[in-house]
């Protein structure tokens, strides 16, 4: 059955949320309530605008640079990136799906996801509680949602197994923008415990900075503007495959541009950004290697 029974002590409507990455949260959410207002959206997520009118919310991403005013059309192709990813993988056998950083997404609820899939969301307590009463009796459209209330950056591998989690069963991880707020031996530590408990043909999804456009006059005033509200990336890399594969991944990034949704999407910001800046992030999506450890 579905884990829906929502928390006692609701927030009080306009209540800030637990601080720190929760903005993160909410300036994707920003941008799926802008995308579902589309007459054909790529992602249709009906209670981001709810999300947005119980935090309060106003201020997207600080600043105002060419890559803010792309942000929240690059949220909605990521999204849209992986909710294929994570779909496509249920329907080859990872029945269990673990969102790690959750943030507030609705993936539970507005995929349509195969028989028998289990979504475990595992985010600070806090902020679930905030999520569980906006999204109130909603029923998820998978076959079972758990809400592991943990630190998605500390430990919150007991907590998962309680949830349900099998280890001998292939899993489907998503870390969608997480772990680059994170520092590197932090990061390490995450992909390490996602290793352990994973079976083979289970998968992981990740959004990872590319390090060598951070410093570009198109990144770098943006990473200072997000540096003023606390907020940091920390983890890049300039060889994504290579760093999966010493932790135990067959990665591979996604050549975007040959997505149309990406190309209708951003192609009006093209003459804005160089071709490197336009690859200043990786969607990467990685399998379990034969031999992980």
């Amino acid at each position: 059955m579905p884990d829906t029974t929502p928390p006692e002590s609701p927030p009080a409507p306009g209540s800030p949320l637990p601080d720190g990455l929760s903005r993160v949260a909410l300036w994707t959410a920003a941008a799926h309530a802008r995308e579902y207002a589309r007459a054909a959206p790529y992602v249709r997520d009906p209670w981001a605008a709810d999300f947005l009118s119980a935090a309060g919310f106003a201020p997207g991403p600080p600043g105002d640079g060419p890559l803010q005013r792309l942000l929240p059309d690059w949220a909605v192709v990521r999204t849209r990136f992986y909710d294929e990813h994570l779909v496509a993988a249920a329907r080859s056998g990872c029945r269990q799906v673990v969102l790690l950083g959750a943030g507030l997404d609705t993936r539970a609820f507005r995929l349509d996801w195969p028989t028998g899939t289990h979504v475990f969301e595992v985010e600070d307590p806090a902020l679930l509680t905030f999520k569980e009463h906006v999204l109130g009796w909603a029923a998820p459209t998978c076959g079972r949602r758990s809400s592991v209330g943990a630190d998605p950056a500390g430990a919150w591998r007991e907590q998962l197994l309680a949830a349900g989690l099998d280890p001998r069963r292939p899993t489907a991880w998503l870390c969608e923008t997480h772990l680059y707020h994170l520092r590197p031996r932090t990061v390490e530590s995450v992909v390490g415990t996602v290793t352990e408990l994973s079976a083979p043909g289970s998968t992981f999804g990740a959004e990872c900075v590319n390090a060598e456009a951070a410093s570009s006059a198109f990144v770098a005033p943006f990473l200072e503007a997000l540096s003023a509200t606390g907020i940091s990336w920390h983890w890049q890399l300039a060889d994504p495959e290579g760093w999966w594969a010493e932790h135990g991944w067959d990665a591979r990034v996604a050549d975007l541009f040959t997505l149309p949704y990406v190309v209708q999407r951003l192609a009006p910001y093209l003459p804005l950004v160089s071709e490197a800046a336009a690859k200043c992030v990786f969607l990467t999506t990685a399998a379990l290697a034969e031999s992980p450890h």
